[in-house]
């Protein structure tokens, strides 16, 4: 498949690989702007299950030693 899509590139070889570099570059610019972040909101990935590290620890007291 890359193969015949490669042939059917006009020009010379450095314009097909120039080419071919453009439209890699722009399907990896469609996936990055529109289809990673449309498929996100169904990622588990997003769900964090730590606690924020501005909050205090739970069961000491804020400003107690530690022993």
């Amino acid at each position: 498949m890359y193969a015949w899509l490669f042939r059917s590139l006009p020009g010379p070889l450095l314009v097909q690989i120039l080419l071919a570099l453009a439209i890699l570059a722009g399907i990896v610019f469609l996936l990055m702007q529109y289809v990673f972040p449309w498929l996100s909101q169904y990622s588990p990935l997003n769900d964090s299950t730590l606690e924020s590290m501005t909050a205090p620890a739970q069961g000491r007291a804020e400003g107690t030693p530690h022993e």
